[in-house]
């Protein structure tokens, strides 16, 4: 069972899986996926947040992809709740 925070959207969920079954990506293409859908400056944004939270790293050119804390999130083994920004 996972355990958002106040902080997430709806949109976290779907960017976290989709880095994660299928590796670095940007917001156009996870946009452009069946995946996630929510327009690519959402999806963008979204991202930026997630970083400052240490659930996503950016890895330059609009790259992003999901740290062991992300996985650690989707297993359910880590609470969002307790996760400050950086």
């Amino acid at each position: 069972m996972r355990f958002d925070a106040d902080w997430m959207s709806r949109a976290d969920d779907r960017i976290l899986e989709h880095l994660s079954e299928d590796g670095p990506d940007t917001p156009k293409e996870m946009a452009d996926s069946d995946r996630v859908r929510f327009s690519r400056q959402h999806i963008n944004a979204r991202c930026k947040t997630l970083v400052e939270y240490g659930l996503l790293v950016h890895l330059g050119n609009g790259v992003y992809d999901i740290t062991r804390q992300g996985k650690a999130y989707l297993a359910g083994e880590l609470d969002a709740r307790d996760l400050d920004p950086e």
